[in-house]
């Protein structure tokens, strides 16, 4: 018997042949949902990138400015600084400074028990909890300044659109009138060396869970120099492998020698002219073997628990599609910029670390900012730029080191020996007036003037709180002070930084 459809005069399809005809109809419409176009959306200001530069780009040219702004990140906001760079790594330093100090405090009369070694993986925890609420508070601001946010991996498509691939999978085409890349660097592992990949580098870090009882840090700049004083600090056997006599080498040659000096004497173990040629991992304990040349020949490493990389980033331009909007990088990979942050592409902007310029997070918010006011602030702001000259920096090693303008050996080449007076200082602080001369940390500062006026072109210091000292003295030098200014100012006693105002 066949059942009849009171409306259409139709027979009704049977359960069989309904189930079957909604079955093809449901894969014609995925098929159609593959196939369809991507989501467009459209924008005044593009920045890819989720990190210090590009969001500081972002709000100001929102919030400030009132262009249409969005931001694309497929990781964590923030970027390395907030995530795996500057804020973990200074909480971690603030650690190993209270360790030197419950050691040091006996000296002033305190008798401190410890009861146990240092709680590594509660600090860890305490750590990751604050940075995760720093990713909420960065995802916050966006939203307070009405920057849309688009968790995702983006890739030009031309000059004026990017794809971006979402958590899901699926895709959506952004059409912007101006675009910023700000996508930052990686860390980077040698792959030439056998067994490179039994280390971890610099953001592998901030995940050890466990405190280790020996280390080994390839490198020396900032990140190996910090990482191996933080270790030393807690107690952790810490060996340093560098290619020459020091470390810092963009630093003063003072600041050069006397930290290298100083890591020694702290009982580092430092290896000079030394370089890694194997990695081998025993898989039942997890322990690391390294093998590596030095001056004074081959060497062996044993028991490892953690070797780290840190010997530079790359950019993080694979996968952009720099090449479908045709924008130039020079040999290292790094996006070739103008002092405006231009690319070679109209309308497309570069900054912070994968530019290759000055690679500190305030630099790249500055530039940030400079370049949204010109891009969409007053009139008065259509020639902005950052001023990359006497950028002040400072290095978080034991003691801590700071540095402003020239090095000594830049000033020569630049003015001339003959047109240079360096005024410089040793002593030891006050702080450690009350201790035994083991655990008296050095203090050095150097002032370097050129011309007859004395200016201020080079101001290197090494000394506890130095990263404090140095940014008011930076404002200084970046003003153009002469050591008349300097001696003008009534020094404040008793402090370290009075010598600076002082030198003779």
């Amino acid at each position: 018997m066949q059942t009849i459809s009171l409306l259409t005069r139709r027979p009704l399809l049977s359960a069989k042949t309904a189930t079957g005809r909604l079955g093809t109809l449901s894969r014609h419409f995925s098929a159609a949902a593959i196939n369809m176009a991507p989501i467009s959306k459209e924008t005044d200001f593009l920045v890819i990138g989720g990190g210090s530069g590009g969001l500081g780009a972002a709000r100001a040219a929102s919030s400030r400015y009132g262009a249409r702004a969005m931001v694309i990140e497929g990781k964590r906001l923030g970027g390395t600084c907030v995530n795996v760079g500057c804020v973990p790594k200074k909480v971690t330093w603030n650690a190993a400074f209270i360790a030197e100090t419950i050691h040091q405090a006996k000296a002033y009369g305190f008798n401190l028990q410890e009861t146990g070694p240092f709680d590594w993986t509660t600090f860890k925890n305490k750590r990751d909890a604050y940075i995760k609420r720093l990713n909420g508070i960065y995802e916050r601001n966006l939203t307070n300044d009405k920057v849309e946010y688009i968790h995702g991996w983006a890739k030009l498509l031309s000059k004026n659109s990017v794809e971006v691939t979402l958590d899901d999978g699926t895709k959506e085409v952004v059409n912007a009138k101006k675009i910023l890349i700000a996508v930052g660097g990686n860390p980077h592992i040698p792959p030439q060396v056998p067994g490179s990949e039994h280390g971890i580098n610099s953001d592998g870090f901030f995940d050890i869970d466990t405190l280790p009882k020996k280390v080994a840090l390839v490198g020396a700049g900032y990140i190996a120099v910090e990482f191996a004083g933080m270790f030393n600090a807690l107690g952790v056997e810490t060996h340093l492998f560098i290619r020459y006599n020091t470390f810092l080498r963009s630093f003063d040659p003072m600041i050069q020698e006397k930290v290298t000096a100083e890591y020694e004497r702290l009982g580092i173990h430092v290896h000079k002219g030394s370089q890694t040629n194997k990695v081998e991992k025993d898989e039942k304990t997890g322990k690391l073997t390294l093998h590596y040349k030095s001056k004074a020949g081959e060497g062996v490493l044993s028991d490892v628990d953690h070797l780290i990389w840190a010997i530079g980033r790359t950019p993080a331009t694979e996968g952009l599609g720099l090449e479908s909007a045709g924008v130039q990088l020079n040999q290292k990979g790094h996006i070739v910029v103008d002092d405006y942050q231009n690319t070679n592409v109209e309308n497309i902007y570069a900054l912070g670390d994968v530019t290759g310029k000055v690679e500190l997070t305030p630099v790249a918010i500055a530039a940030g900012r400079k370049l949204a006011a010109r891009l969409y602030g007053p009139e008065q702001f259509r020639t902005a730029k950052l001023d990359y000259d006497n950028i002040p920096s400072v290095v978080f090693a034991h003691p801590e080191v700071g540095s402003i303008g020239l090095t000594e050996p830049q000033a020569f080449e630049k003015y001339g020996a003959e047109n240079l007076k360096i005024y410089k200082t040793n002593f030891t602080a006050m702080y450690y007036a009350m201790m035994e001369a083991e655990d008296k940390a050095p203090t050095s500062y150097k002032l370097i003037c050129a011309g007859p006026e004395e200016k201020v072109v080079g101001l290197h210091i090494m000394g506890l709180g130095s990263g404090e000292m140095l940014q008011g003295f930076g404002v200084a030098v970046k003003m153009g002070a002469t050591k008349t200014d300097f001696d003008n100012c009534v020094a404040i006693h008793p402090t370290s930084a009075e010598e600076i105002v002082t030198l003779r």
